[in-house]
């Protein structure tokens, strides 16, 4: 607990500090400390989803299944994280709310909408972190504070008593110091078994050359240098074409994203202390119909029969730009640019159109010296 607080006085990732770490029994992460976003429901507190106040039309008696699953095998919780408001903003600006800073540079966006999860990480404030993805919500701000994110295959992590934000896109996941660390929470989290591992080294890479050749220069530095790393590893990687088909995703992910937190959140329009920036892209997707959604939702299966095309894996850049400075990506700020905060997720929707496992892990630091990652993303399973 002291820890947490010291953390919170420089970088404040938390909405909630335990006032006693919870440990309910003595399971295989015994005592193992971790976060949670605050967006899961908890019994006797209300979660405040990145607004204002907290929620108060949920039950007070429900614990969301990933907790629930976490607290059994004996980890221990030590607070409640900050996110951007109802997870739909990718940067960690949040008007509603203070916003946690980043770690490596105050001054630059720490990533959201899994902020204060990723900032906590980054801090040493716990071990790992519960946060949910929809359109890149644990793998940017992995990028933005240089830890590592776990993304499942949509539908394999339980979201019962967790905030919707588009529920075909959504995804609870972790982030943690290091993809070992985030190996000591997969087997309680996931629904199932997992099968059918292979090393690393026996598979198919898929090297995304055009991403990573758009990319910012001290970008794509980084990640050649680390395929270089990578390579004399054991990994084999293989030049990928389908850049357009990423593309097209990611341009699917958006109307599906917005039609579907408006038609989950669109009653909170009217809500005092709403943020307008918020409000307008709730009503944005109202403008989308039902039969323009469902007909996006149905032309996944076309993208998903033509991504991997004979590769097992896809190795891209997180982002094609070095993590910004807060004021690019505040709308309030003179410095706001709408092409950078929409850069950020430019290479991580398609993932959650397509419903697919991703691992955004740091490879180096940019001309800024802030942190770089490139993502693994793979086939469902």
């Amino acid at each position: 607990m002291r820890l947490a607080e010291l953390v919170q006085r420089d970088v404040s990732p938390f909405v909630e500090i335990c006032k006693t770490p919870t440990r309910q029994s003595d399971g295989i992460l015994q005592g193992l400390p971790y976060v949670a976003k605050d967006m899961f429901q908890y019994p006797g507190r209300k979660p405040s989803w990145g607004l204002a106040h907290p929620v108060d039309n949920l039950p007070v008696d429900v614990k969301a299944d990933v907790l629930s699953a976490l607290d059994n095998a004996g980890a221990s919780l030590v607070g409640f994280t900050r996110m951007t408001a109802l997870a739909y903003e990718p940067s960690g600006v949040n008007p509603l709310q203070h916003a946690p800073l980043n770690p490596w540079n105050p001054s630059y966006a720490p990533g959201a909408s899994s902020s204060g999860s990723a900032v906590a990480v980054a801090s040493g404030a716990a071990f790992a972190a519960l946060g949910s993805d929809t359109g890149g919500s644990l793998r940017i701000p992995a990028q933005g504070c240089g830890v590592t994110a776990w993304k499942p295959t949509n539908g394999t992590v339980s979201t019962n008593g967790a905030m919707p934000l588009a529920p075909s896109l959504d995804a609870i996941g972790i982030l943690a110091r290091s993809g070992r660390d985030i190996q000591e929470l997969l087997a309680v989290l996931l629904d199932h078994e997992r099968q059918h591992e292979r090393e690393i080294g026996q598979l198919n890479i898929g090297v995304v050359e055009e991403a990573i050749q758009a990319s910012d220069s001290s970008v794509r530095m980084c990640c050649e240098t680390a395929m270089d790393t990578l390579s004399r590893c054991g990994l084999r990687f293989n030049e990928y074409g389908g850049m357009r088909v990423i593309q097209e995703a990611a341009k699917e992910a958006l109307v599906v994203m917005q039609a579907e937190a408006a038609r989950a959140h669109c009653a909170r329009l009217g809500e005092p202390e709403f943020d307008p920036m918020l409000a307008r892209r709730l009503s944005k997707g109202l403008e989308i119909s039902d039969e323009d959604l469902s007909a996006s939702l149905e032309r996944r299966t076309d993208h998903q029969d033509t991504l991997f095309n004979g590769t097992d894996l896809l190795l891209l850049p997180v982002m094609p730009i070095g993590t910004p400075p807060l004021a690019e990506t505040d709308p309030s700020s003179a410095q706001f640019s709408a092409r950078t905060l929409y850069a950020l997720s430019n290479y991580t929707r398609f993932a959650n159109y397509l419903g697919l496992p991703a691992v955004a892990f740091p490879v180096g630091f940019d001309d800024r010296q802030m942190p770089v990652a490139m993502q693994l993303v793979g086939r469902p399973g």
